[in-house]
């Protein structure tokens, strides 16, 4: 009982950060767009994360609802953040020029250093919550079995 609530409340935050992160992109675009051209990217990159990051974020976030693809959800989110972390990990390790935050709403007040531990946060989560799904997933089998 308790890990099905720790699941529950890592879902719920998962899915609203994700669903926050990805609509917002929506309701400033223009200032999305901006943000991803001044990455340090090829543009054909830039426009790719336009057009795909937003809806990629928002079903991330409504996987994670259905117990049948709630994995898929957590999965999904544990490779985004990765990407996003490691990406973060490359500006602080000065890969790269100034770069601005292409990240929606309030986040994108947030410093890089602030980033990497939202991020973290999220990846540790995230990582407990797919270890946990996966361990009910395998309690439910042994289970209905009997």
């Amino acid at each position: 009982m308790k890990k099905e609530v720790i699941l529950d409340v890592i879902v719920m935050i998962t899915l609203m950060m994700f669903l926050y992160a990805g609509f917002s992109k929506y309701f400033d675009y223009g200032a999305f767009k901006r943000a991803m051209y001044n990455q340090p990217f090829p543009e054909w990159l830039s426009h790719l994360l336009i057009v795909s990051l937003p809806p990629v974020e928002i079903i991330a976030g409504f996987l994670l609802l259905p117990e049948r693809t709630r994995k898929a959800g957590l999965m999904l989110s544990l490779l985004l953040m990765t990407a996003f972390t490691l990406y973060i990990a490359a500006i602080l390790l000065h890969f790269f020029p100034k770069v601005p935050c292409s990240c929606g709403g309030v986040i994108r007040l947030l410093t890089w250093n602030q980033h990497l531990y939202f991020n973290l946060f999220f990846l540790i989560i995230d990582g407990w919550g797919y270890l946990l799904s996966k361990r009910e997933a395998v309690g439910l089998t042994v289970r209905s079995n009997h």
